[in-house]
């Protein structure tokens, strides 16, 4: 049978009058982790008066206050007494309307929820700000890595021009994995799903759906830019092999799956895939699963941010650390909001102008190099090295062309002539090289 939730006593537990109303909506691992720090913080600003789960009784934990009611139906608790609503069951469906309908109440609401706020962000900002209360989602990128928050507050003084990032702990668990061990990415791939890193079906992680809804909000959080995630392009990071880091460190570089977006008047610049990054940058210094962040300022210049980007706890830290920041708003009747109106809208662009590494495999035969050295020399482009390792079967042989900084939209009318030619054993692999 339900519980439906009942207006707790000011007085109840160790918490004072003054404190915020809490209702959690979601009791999975962040969930559990986020109730665990309220539970055993009783000095905080925070009263966790209601936890909403399906099949609940399953859930009920010992170290859970008795005057928390536990209950599956949401309509109870949207109608509750709680000063704030935490999202935490993910997706797009029902989180978009259990948020909506809190928002539209007068409930401020904090979620972790990547995919609602890169596809409805400022729309919901603008209905949180049009009905007088707060939508926080710090834990949304980075887990607990505090990078939204520092937006908002640290850098707010700034203008910021670009931001760029590991975001995807999965893939720079994979990727540092074979450039260490030099294994074959489906044996790192099926390390890191062994290790809980990355799900049966990781699509969204190696394809690089899970970054560019990040990077949408970063865009939005820093960049006061309105992005659509399937306007970014986003490129796979199935293609690469353990040769590409042994050509990689001949360039003095390694391979990260790296989203970026540079605002450069009207137009937002911007990728998510892999991309070669020297060896002694921050990015390259980022081993398995960390996530690390970078801004770009007018004023401040670059700024980084790097930490643990997933899991239960560090996650449910950045997600308290919303609530508090909710809660000190509501305390003082004020406090920073990023609402819609702080937001424009760019034209999304991804031609980079950047070097390239453009790996072959090949059926070896003489004038190789020079068919491929007169395509791109017809498309005005120009090579910057050439690299060939030995010790590789002829009939598969793998090398590498560097090219000097081009733009994407010149070199991809090339990369199709090549795609035609009969020695290839493999479609070129095209990666951008950043400096």
């Amino acid at each position: 049978m339900t519980e439906t939730p009942s207006k707790p006593a000011a007085t109840a537990g160790a918490h004072t009058g003054s404190a915020c109303r809490v209702a959690l909506i979601g009791f999975g691992t962040v969930g559990r982790a986020v109730a665990k720090i309220l539970c055993e913080n009783a000095d905080r600003t925070l009263r966790l008066t209601c936890i909403c789960n399906r099949n609940f009784e399953r859930k009920k934990q010992p170290w859970v206050p008795s005057d928390v009611t536990w209950t599956d139906d949401v309509q109870a608790v949207l109608q509750s007494d709680a000063h704030i609503v935490i999202e935490l069951i993910g997706g797009l469906n029902p989180a978009e309307q259990i948020v909506r309908t809190a928002l539209a109440t007068g409930k401020s609401v904090v979620t972790a929820n990547k995919q609602l706020i890169a596809r409805h962000g400022p729309d919901l900002l603008q209905l949180a700000a049009s009905h007088g209360c707060q939508l926080e989602f710090g834990a949304s990128v980075a887990g607990g890595v505090p990078v939204l928050p520092s937006l908002r507050t640290g850098l707010c003084g700034d203008r910021l021009h670009g931001i760029a990032g590991i975001l995807n702990g999965t893939c720079n668990y994979i990727l540092s994995r074979i450039e260490n061990a030099r294994i074959p990415f489906s044996e790192a791939l099926e390390e890191a799903q062994a290790r809980g890193y990355a799900e049966a079906d990781a699509s969204e992680d190696l394809d690089g759906g899970d970054a560019r809804a990040k990077l949408a909000i970063l865009a939005l959080a820093g960049l006061r830019t309105r992005v659509t995630p399937e306007t970014v392009r986003a490129r796979t990071i199935r293609t690469l092999d353990a040769v590409d880091f042994d050509y990689a460190a001949e360039l003095g570089c390694t391979i990260r799956q790296i989203s970026r977006a540079d605002l450069k008047g009207e137009t937002l610049f911007s990728d998510v895939g892999p991309c070669l990054v020297p060896t002694d940058s921050p990015f390259g210094r980022v081993q398995r699963n960390l996530n690390l962040v970078l801004t770009s300022g007018q004023y401040g210049g670059d700024m980084t941010f790097s930490g643990a980007g997933a899991g239960g706890d560090p996650t449910a830290v950045a997600v308290v650390s919303d609530l508090m920041f909710v809660a000190q708003n509501i305390a003082s009747g004020g406090g920073k909001k990023v609402v819609a109106s702080d937001v424009s809208t760019a034209a999304i662009s991804s031609d980079f102008e950047t070097p390239w590494y453009l790996r072959f495999f090949v059926r070896d035969r003489p004038g190789i190099v020079a068919r491929l050295a007169e395509i791109l020399a017809a498309h005005h482009l120009n090579i910057d090295s050439l690299l060939q390792k030995p010790g590789f079967d002829k009939s598969a042989l793998p090398f590498v062309i560097t090219l000097e900084p081009c733009r994407d939209s010149l070199l991809h009318p090339a990369l199709e002539e090549m795609a035609k030619l009969d020695f290839l054993v493999r479609p070129c692999l095209c990666l951008p090289i950043l400096r």
